[in-house]
């Protein structure tokens, strides 16, 4: 499943990475794990009614590798 996930992941090209990243240039390729703790530390602030498939997708996917299925709250 994470094959979906390539090597860099563009924060612009999801809306709710792109407001998680804020504080960065959201044009930077970050690595999944980047990702993955960015959407973990802040899922908080994450609106879900408001995530693409795409986003969806890349959630599950980054889950299923760094999660063990499932995001750990903080």
């Amino acid at each position: 499943m994470i094959s979906a996930v390539e090597n860099s992941i563009v924060p612009a090209d999801y809306p709710e990475l792109r407001m998680l990243a804020w504080n960065r240039d959201i044009t930077r390729p970050i690595s999944p794990e980047e990702a993955f703790a960015l959407y973990e530390r802040n899922w908080r602030f994450v609106d879900t009614a408001h995530l693409t498939a795409a986003e969806t997708h890349l959630i599950q996917s980054l889950k299923s590798q760094f999660g063990a299925g499932r995001l750990l709250f903080s």
